[in-house]
């Protein structure tokens, strides 16, 4: 009796799990949508001072039908600080986000990334900057 007890509340386990994973409906793709390309993804900042700061744009275009949104640009830490437009960008049209590096902890090679959130069908696009901290002069 212990048996099909046990049984039975396995199988109702089991069944109500099934239900409860109700998956979404896939949806639809625009074609019409708006999509972000940027004229480069990595910035080499090449050799940078110890305590210094140092800044790039990243330049991109709207290559869909619909305006353009940037919803989110989110740095990897808080030595990169990106900005942007918050107007929509129209098809064909460009914009940029400005990216500020400030190296103030010590003299090694960097790489970070910033996440570029979107309404475009490419909705997650990563742009990284790179670079090595020296102290002292400049390598020229």
């Amino acid at each position: 009796m212990k048996k099909l007890f046990l049984v039975v509340a396995l199988c109702c386990a089991g069944l109500v799990q099934g239900w409860s994973q109700n998956p979404e409906p896939a949806k639809a793709e625009n074609p019409n949508a708006p999509e972000i390309t940027f004229d480069e993804l990595i910035h080499d900042f090449g050799t940078l001072v110890l305590n210094s700061k140092a800044e790039t744009e990243f330049i991109f275009t709207n290559t869909g039908k619909e305006p353009l949104t940037i919803t989110q640009c989110s740095a990897s830490c808080g030595c990169t600080a990106p900005s942007w437009s918050k107007e929509p960008v129209k098809p064909g049209e460009k914009g940029s986000i400005k990216v500020v590096y400030k190296n103030t902890n010590y003299a090694a090679p960097f790489s970070k990334i910033v996440t570029v959130t979107s309404n475009a069908k490419t909705s997650k696009v990563i742009l990284t900057i790179k670079g090595t901290v020296v102290q002292g002069q400049k390598a020229e």
